[in-house]
Parts: structure tokens; C-alpha cells; sequence
């Protein structure tokens, strides 16, 4: 891990916490037992533009973030985050082209959720129809906000790239 990935990951890790505290109740959607939290995605989603590590990190707070205001039903399926932002960043760091690696995360950041949820008495049909149509719907939002937020930090010379290697001294 770079040192800038670190700087990155910490700056986005606490965005990612921040969105579900400050957005509590105000930019939420809930269609139960569906919920989702506007932008949400947004620091797991630059942050695989960065590294599988730096997409791990942002994606264990982003579960944090989510236990702490929407429970641990929630939070589990947050962590869905860590899974396709790893996926996601070794997509990216292949071709470097972000869209691409947002639509093929999409799936699996998907099923993960629906997924996750059925040891807690969801049905088949409850996590498949409202929660993986409900988290593609949000996924999609989500990506079009990252990528007009990671166009902006690209033309404000804002460098995501990990590019010049900095390791961080081991310890």
C-alpha cells in the first residue's frame, strides 16, 4: 500500500461514514425491506479508480458507517461494498476506463445484497425483486454521480491514480 492510497483511503473512509450519519433520514429512499442512502456508493466507487486495498478499506467503513445508523441487516449487505470495489479496482487498474468497471461490479454488488439478507427471513422473491432490483436502480444512480464527481477531480487535476509508488514504511 502507497502512501497515497492511504491518504485516499482514509479521506474516502470517512466520507463513506459521514454520508449514512449526516444523510439519516434526508437523502434515504425506503421501499421496505429495501433502503438506500443517495451517494452512498460514491466513496467505494473512487476509491476503485485507487486500488483493491484502498477499495477494501473505504468499503469496511462504509459498513461501519451503515451499522452504526441502519443496524446490522444493513450493514451486511454494505459490505457487499468491500467485495465489488476490490473486483471493481482490478477491473480498473487492467484497462483503466471507469464505466466498465462500474457496470461489471453491478451484478455482483446485486446478488451480494440480495443475497446476504436471506438467513434473516427475507424470501427469494423479496431479495431478488426488491432488494437486487433496488440496489441495481441505486448502484446506477450512484455510478452516474461518480463518474460526473471523478470528471470533475480529473479536470481539477485531482490524480486518483497510484501512479508514483510511495510504499508505506511497514511496521
Amino acid at each position: 500500500m502507497t502512501m497515497r492510497e492511504l491518504l485516499y483511503g482514509a479521506l474516502l473512509t470517512a466520507l463513506a461514514l459521514l454520508i449514512p450519519l449526516a444523510f439519516q433520514g434526508w437523502l434515504q429512499v425506503a421501499i421496505p425491506p429495501f433502503s438506500a442512502t443517495l451517494a452512498s456508493h460514491l466513496p467505494t466507487m473512487l476509491a476503485l479508480t485507487i486500488s483493491p486495498w484502498t477499495a477494501a478499506l473505504v468499503g469496511f467503513g462504509s459498513s461501519l458507517g451503515f451499522l452504526l445508523t441502519l443496524g446490522p441487516i444493513v450493514a451486511l449487505r454494505a459490505s457487499t461494498h468491500i467485495l465489488f470495489g476490490v473486483v471493481g479496482a482490478a477491473l480498473y487498474q487492467k484497462n483503466r476506463q471507469l464505466w466498465p468497471a462500474l457496470l461489471i461490479t453491478l451484478p455482483i454488488h446485486t446478488l451480494g445484497e440480495a443475497l446476504v439478507v436471506l438467513p434473516f427471513g427475507f424470501s427469494f422473491q423479496q431479495a431478488l425483486l426488491v432488494i437486487g432490483l433496488g440496489t441495481a436502480l441505486h448502484h446506477l444512480a450512484d455510478s452516474v454521480i461518480t463518474a460526473a464527481v471523478y470528471h470533475s477531480l480529473t479536470k481539477a487535476g485531482v490524480a486518483l491514480s497510484t501512479a508514483r509508488k510511495h510504499p508505506v514504511n511497514h511496521l
